[in-house]
């Protein structure tokens, strides 16, 4: 029994991430590790070493020791726990921020939603009503009854365009789908009434000044009404785009 090792036991509480760095250093003084635990913040770490009869003299500077270690430690696990905590409420004011937009825009949302643009991509019915081969068919007025105030966007050209009441500033266009101009046979016959250039929104790389029958836009309006008398679509311009 007078053989037996006796040990002295320490534990010390580390920063997570720092547990190598305080492993290392107990080990150069003698310390064995004996048990290590990991906390979300902080890992516990327990040492062992052979007791060693030390002098008087030195026990206070090792009591003293031991005191900046644990100091120093608590120190850091304060500092991280104080800054993981800044990060949750940081993460939390930019979420809250983020959220507030969002319910405010909620209404918007809700409104582009229901004012989605109709393409002939996104709705079938567009897109047959486009290749009609009569301008007069029933299903001109079928879709404009059912989409009186949507707004529509497909590729077309001008096909005809006159003075609206012999005002030359103020023009009455006749629209229809494709790059045809004035050579278009399908489709309705959609009819911008009584518009200036400017009505008109002009957007683009190769915006002209002037717009002429022939020319290819990307037209996006408002679904007026189709009267049937004049086989005639009529639309309300909302953006021009040069193509």
């Amino acid at each position: 029994m007078a053989d037996e090792i006796k040990y002295e036991y320490k534990t010390v509480q580390t920063v997570r991430g720092t547990d190598g760095l305080v492993i290392s250093k107990m080990q150069k003084d003698g310390w064995e590790i004996v048990e290590q635990a990991q906390g979300m913040l902080r890992s516990t770490l327990d040492f062992r070493r052979p007791k060693k009869p030390l002098p008087r003299f030195l026990i206070g500077a090792a009591v003293g020791s031991l005191v900046l270690l644990v100091i120093v430690i608590g120190v850091a696990a304060a500092l991280e726990e104080g800054g993981e905590k800044k990060g949750e409420s940081n993460k939390q004011t930019v979420a809250t921020a983020s959220a507030e937009p969002s319910a405010t825009s909620t209404p918007a949302a809700a409104g582009s939603a229901a004012a989605e643009v109709i393409t002939p991509q996104n709705n079938p019915e567009f897109a047959a009503l486009l290749k009609t081969p009569d301008y007069c068919d029933s299903a001109n007025s079928d879709f404009a009854t059912k989409y009186k105030g949507k707004t529509v966007a497909f590729d077309g050209s001008i096909v005809h365009m006159a003075p609206h009441g012999g005002d030359d500033t103020r023009y009455d266009f006749l629209l229809g789908s494709g790059d045809q101009g004035p050579k278009t046979g399908i489709g309705p016959a959609f009819k911008y009434e009584d518009v200036n250039l400017l009505d008109l929104k002009l957007t683009g790389r190769n915006t002209s000044a002037t717009v002429r029958a022939g020319d290819t836009f990307r037209f996006v309006a408002e679904v007026g009404e189709f009267n049937a008398k004049q086989c005639l679509f009529f639309l309300k311009p909302v953006s021009t785009e040069t193509r």
